[in-house]
């Protein structure tokens, strides 16, 4: 760290937003006052044109307005920005802007103001070039020895230099050897041009070889024509540097001798004009631009280089003269002279800090404030104490549920707050304590579509407290881990019912209802669903879309005009109902297929028509290109022929490829929904599938294992082969009817979408019929013999006659029984 910091004698920050590179900054007499004196023009990639001429402030002035000369916004991205003397007819400097498909040249004329308002400048456009090839950077100078006039050479990205003799294009050339373009500059002595190729090596190319060497438009002609006949090109002189080069630059400092300056990653070289290394200088930083400069000292060369760590340093050939602080990292970097000052130095960051400084010495120390010294008063610290602790055990206590988890060494508590309606948002607070040392921490808080979270993923700096707000969205897929740590502490709980319902009114004729039969009093719905407010509930009652309703004082009632609704309802009652009965008796009933299959040929339906969009738009495509590529050979024919309405089928091929995306976009959207659909409708029918045949919580996993495989749908792997490809697994392993039944081998082919859904239907049916007649889940390698019911003088009972024993036998310890209506 530098002790002086660069004095700050003009700054401004250049629009929002915009970036900045090392060829956006250029500064000279643009407007040809005579004076002198320097202006600064400044370009960014968003195509904005500035220039300021600087001036100090005074202390009741306000000087960033007036400074600035002109502002105006060019259509194209602006790569590079350079000064000379680019039109024929006048010597007068002009502003050459380089786009990535286009060199456009303007001159810059001011007007004296009559008013108060000042001067006005305007930029107008002398002439342009429209490149067929995408520019990467260029150079200017007296190309072939011109006097009083500059030329100008653009490197493209595909390797190819191409020459304007100002309004004029004069030929293009392709560097042998090319990979990735590099930096460029002109050398006036030698009339060369100098570059460093991808191989790392410093390259200097001889104008006149440039000239006489084989024309060609594309890289393979210029291959083929320099085996064949014309002259090849090649480098008149070649220097190994073994790393990538940031800049080059060649200071007119001497008519002797040419010192060429290329600036490394680790390095400063310093070559001379015939390819001998002049010095070397290894740096021990990170330099992000330099500029080399003349010095009072003959025979030597000032150099200017920022670097990554806000530092300005000043170098006379090896030798460090000064280093200075600056308030930003500059990507360019220049010397220009102002009426009050001269040999300022400017510079650019590459988010638009535009800073006129000069080399100071007034010395930046850092002053640590003073610490107010006091006695310390324990009694009153014991006090303060102790009120900090009773503040924190009442914060402490929630008025929701408060999920623990813990492992080895930490412990996640989550605190469901309230709910603020009508947005339905869900503030939850995270509490996460830890008794051993953890290196940066993650959380990633992970929902159920089609709720969301307003933030899911947490970096914690320190252990302690976060709020996170969890909201109705439309997808939501994340997972929870912690990085760096091969530990995770997870912790699940339930959300209220208010996200996901409204209060409304009571649906009598709903199309499908679940009733819950009990032999003892139903308790308060305020209970089973937190969050609902007293003017919700009346007579025990709730009607919620979907609507919930409680009559007489033995049933409960859910209601809902749409199957997926219901799973969480249903789920939040079995599971209040577990911890308030202590257990639960089961599900006699038929189970609902046909609704649950409605949904799943729904949702297939949409896979479907995403299938088919997919394949009209790859059509539609190939049929747009080929047009496309008629036309243009249409328009390239020397002698153009009629278009025989191409142009009328490719507007109307494009109109069907716009409509075709919209609706593979709504469709796409339809096709989520529907699978947040499925998904419930999933859930409900594993509960339901679970208390009909009261099956263990490892049963149960393997059951939800099987219908629930994926997350998501991709167009890869579904939901309606993945389940299949589950449910035929088990019908051939534990589910068979026989031991002698079971697959030998169950490896299967890859998974692709199906034809239809009677395949998978019929494989749903089948799992039902096997758990219903007795079979169990297992994930062991011998199957599950069936066990049947058997009364004395029965034989094997149905379904019906199941329910109706269960009906009428019921037990005392399970108090909960679902009938379905």
């Amino acid at each position: 760290m530098s002790l002086f910091k660069a004095r700050d004698w003009w700054a401004s920050v250049l629009g929002e937003g915009e970036e900045f590179d090392q060829g956006c900054l250029c500064v000279g007499d643009v407007d040809n006052s005579g004076s002198g004196y320097d202006k600064i023009v400044v370009g960014s990639f968003m195509g904005m044109l500035r220039i300021f001429s600087p001036h100090p402030a005074k202390p009741d002035e306000q000087t960033e307005a007036d400074a600035q000369l002109l502002e105006v916004q060019l259509p194209d991205p602006i790569i590079q920005v350079e000064m000379g003397k680019f039109v024929s007819c006048s010597e007068l400097l002009h502003l050459a802007v380089l786009h990535p498909r286009k060199l456009s040249v303007y001159a810059v004329s001011g007007t004296a103001g009559n008013v108060e308002h000042g001067d006005q400048y305007q930029l107008r456009l002398v002439y342009e070039h429209n490149l067929q090839r995408t520019a990467c950077n260029m150079t200017y100078g007296p190309f072939g020895g011109v006097t009083g006039h500059h030329f100008i050479c653009i490197q493209s990205m595909d390797g190819m230099l191409m020459f304007f003799e100002q309004e004029t294009y004069a030929f293009g050339r392709f560097l042998p050897g090319f990979l990735l373009p590099g930096p460029l500059s002109y050398c006036i002595r030698t009339d060369s041009f100098i570059t460093v190729s991808s191989i790392r090596q410093v390259e200097c190319y001889r104008y006149e070889t440039l000239a006489v060497a084989t024309d060609a438009d594309t890289r393979q002609d210029s291959d083929q024509q320099s085996k064949s006949s014309g002259k090849r090109l090649t480098a008149d002189w070649t220097l190994v540097l073994g790393e990538e080069a940031l800049d080059i630059c060649v200071p007119n400092t001497s008519s002797a001798m040419s010192s060429i300056f290329v600036l490394g990653e680790r390095n400063l070289f310093c070559v001379k004009d015939n390819g001998q290394i002049r010095f070397m200088k290894k740096l021990e930083f990170n330099p992000s631009c330099f500029l080399p400069y003349g010095s009072v000292s003959e025979g030597s060369t000032n150099i200017l280089m920022c670097n990554h760590n806000n530092m300005l340093l000043v170098y006379q050939d090896v030798t460090l003269k000064w280093v200075a602080q600056l308030s930003c990292v500059p990507v360019a970097v220049r010397v220009a002279n102002f009426p009050e000052l001269k040999g300022l130095v400017v510079t650019l960051s590459s988010d638009g800090h535009l800073q006129c400084s000069y080399m100071g010495t007034d010395p930046s120390f850092f002053t640590a404030p003073k610490v107010d010294a006091r006695e310390v008063n324990y009694d009153e610290v014991d006090t303060e104490m102790k009120m900090l602790q009773k503040v924190i055990r009442e914060a402490s206590k929630t008025q929701g549920m408060v999920h623990r988890v813990q492992t080895n060494k930490s412990t996640v508590y989550v605190n469901r707050c309230d709910t603020v309606c009508p947005e339905c948002v869900l503030y939850s607070q995270v509490k996460i304590k830890n008794r051993g040392a953890v290196h940066s921490p993650k959380m990633t808080v992970c929902v159920q579509p089609p709720l969301g979270v307003t933030q899911d993923q947490f970096v914690l700096d320190s252990m302690g407290m976060i709020l996170v707000s969890i909201l109705l969205s439309q997808t939501s897929t994340h997972k929870h881990e912690v990085s760096r740590i091969p530990r995770v502490s997870q912790c699940k709980f339930n959300l209220p019912l208010r996200l996901v319902c409204y209060p409304s009114s009571a649906i009598k004729n709903a199309k499908y209802k679940i009733t819950v039969d009990t032999n003892k009093p139903p308790v308060n719905l305020s209970e089973v669903f937190p969050g609902t407010t007293a003017k919700h509930i009346f007579c025990n009652s709730i009607s919620v879309q979907p609507s919930l309703e409680s009559y007489k004082n033995t049933l409960h009632h859910v209601t809902s005009s749409f199957l997926a609704k219901k799973s969480t309802i249903n789920h939040n009652l079995y599971v209040y109902y577990q911890h308030y009965y202590y257990k639960s008796h089961g599900f006699t009933g038929p189970i609902p297929l046909p609704e649950f299959f409605e949904t799943v040929d729904h949702h297939f339906e949409l896979r479907v028509n995403a299938q088919k969009y997919q394949d009209l738009l790859s059509e539609r495509a190939v049929q747009f290109r080929a047009i496309q590529r008629r036309l243009l050979t249409r328009f390239k024919d020397k002698t153009p022929g009629p278009l025989q309405n191409l142009d009328t089928l490719m507007e109307g091929t494009y109109r069907q490829v716009i409509a075709l995306a919209d609706a593979a976009e709504d469709n796409r959207e339809r096709l989520i929904q529907a699978f947040t659909r499925l998904r419930s409708a999933t859930h409900l029918l594993i509960l339901l599938l679970s208390l009909w045949q009261g099956l263990s919580s490892e049963q149960t996993a393997i059951l939800e294992a099987t219908l629930l495989p994926v997350l998501q749908d991709t167009p890869q792997l579904g939901w309606e082969e993945s389940v299949d490809a589950a449910v035929s697994h088990l019908l051939k392993t534990c589910l068979s009817r026989s031991p002698k039944d079971q697959a030998i081998s169950l490896s299967t082919g890859p998974l692709t979408i199906p034809k239809d859904t009677s395949r998978l239907k019929k494989h749903i049916t089948l799992l039902c019929d096997r758990l219903g007649k007795g079979g169990r889940l297992s994930l062991s390698s011998e199957a599950n013999v069936p066990t049947t019911v058997m009364m004395p003088g029965q034989k094997y009972l149905s379904l019906e006659k199941r329910a109706l024993l269960h009906r009428t036998h019921k037990m005392a310890e399970t108090p909960v029984e679902c009938v379905n209506d």
